[in-house]
């Protein structure tokens, strides 16, 4: 469903306020939603696919973005948006690296991350931009929720400069008609055009979390910081920084959500020290957080803990106890990769449920589970990897996550 000017107008109205109250008594599932916009339009037939968009997105930023009850946005915007603390954690970098500066993100969508920069101390002042009004309209909205002076906002395209900013942001568009895109030249704008049309000066480019930086450095020479960012355990980003003077190559940065609202932070880089012990099997086997596997720093990691590696091309570690914070198995027996003998295994302590994790093998983790025809009732966890050339399987009790020091 699209958004238009109008609708916009209309949302943003005392009358528009009370039809998103109206709207979000409604379920808008997927089995309801003809019903549902069929009722909306008998009351407002203009803007009833506006109220439903606008309530579902509200819906899907709940938990990630700040005045997500609030918000005027679409769906595909939601999405892409950066969640709050992740967001938060930017605007901290960046006025650490230059503070009191004037930042302008160059494509501001719905003002997700506008908000954030908005209200971090020690950024000067805020400039956002974006080639769709509607976007622009909503994004308006948006920043009045957060009080105090309100960004700059310019329709703009983000190849062509419009500001004298110090620092600039772009998170290119990874969806067109088709769907989901992956190429960095199929980005809304391209990557390397944003590159070269901003050489020079302090840029944050915001891309997703699978982006292949090693190929960035090697075929198109990006000599910037690769910083790859996870919350509460799923990777959400991989950030361009390009003022990499005195910072590491590549930085993990792993955020948690505490029960109190707050987030937690700790970070790994490639400037660590990264001298392991021989391989082996010890006690317990950690699965590191997604960021610092994809960020390349396992063996930082490692020895950040005392734990060594498994195997040295493998990412899974391995020790006498497992890191605050983190989820360890604890092992019970190696077996050899052969189902006969993880079934006969599985069958012999009661297996009835079974978490698998698969890392360096080619084995499909939920069509290897049925076939193991579980019938008991105990838990366990199967960690399927290699040592070498060998593949192994370590049978281990379930996943425990260690307790937080702070």
């Amino acid at each position: 469903m699209t958004v238009s000017d109008d609708d916009v107008v209309f949302l943003r109205s005392r009358y528009g306020s009370k039809a998103l109250d109206v709207a979000a008594e409604f379920p808008l599932t997927s089995a309801s939603l003809l019903g549902d916009l069929t009722k909306l339009r008998s009351r407002y037939p203009e803007h009833a696919a506006a109220l439903v968009e606008t309530v579902r997105a509200r819906r899907r930023a709940a938990g990630k973005l700040a005045y997500a009850d609030a918000l005027l946005a679409d769906d595909n915007a939601v999405q892409q948006a950066t969640a709050t603390p992740v967001a938060a954690l930017r605007a901290a970098e960046i006025a650490r690296r230059h503070p009191g500066a004037l930042v302008h993100d160059l494509t501001c969508s719905i003002g997700a991350e506008l908000t954030t920069l908005a209200a971090a101390p020690g950024i000067g002042a805020v400039i956002g931009s974006d080639l769709d009004p509607v976007r622009l309209a909503m994004a308006q909205h948006n920043l009045s929720l957060v009080g105090g002076t309100a960004p700059t906002l310019l329709r703009a395209d983000a190849l062509t400069p419009t500001s004298t900013a110090e620092v600039f942001i772009a998170d290119p568009g990874r969806r067109n008609s088709g769907g989901r895109v992956f190429g960095i030249d199929q980005l809304d704008p391209p990557l390397l055009e944003l590159l070269a049309v901003y050489a020079g000066r302090p840029m944050v480019v915001k891309c997703s979390p699978g982006l292949d930086y090693q190929h960035l450095r090697t075929r198109f020479g990006f000599e910037g910081q690769v910083q790859i960012v996870s919350l509460d355990g799923g990777v959400r980003e991989a950030c361009l920084w390009t003022d990499s003077a005195g910072q590491p190559a590549n930085r993990a940065s792993v955020l948690r959500s505490r029960p109190d609202g707050t987030t937690s932070l700790y970070e790994v880089t490639s400037d660590d020290p990264d001298d392991l012990g021989a391989p082996g099997v010890g006690e317990w086997i950690v699965d590191p957080d997604g960021a610092v596997v994809r960020a390349g720093l396992v063996r930082q990691y490692g020895y950040r803990h005392g734990l060594v590696q498994l195997d040295p091309q493998i990412a899974y570690l391995t020790g006498s106890a497992v890191p605050a914070g983190e989820r360890g198995f604890r092992v019970i027996e190696q077996l050899p990769v052969h189902e006969r003998t993880l079934r006969s295994a599985l069958a012999a302590r009661d297996c009835g449920s079974l978490e698998v994790l698969v890392r360096g093998l080619d084995v499909d983790p939920d069509r290897l589970r049925k076939r193991l025809k579980l019938k008991g009732s105990e838990p366990y966890a199967l960690i399927l990897t290699r040592i070498g050339r060998q593949g192994v399987a370590f049978l281990c009790e379930p996943g425990v996550r260690a307790a937080t020091r702070d």
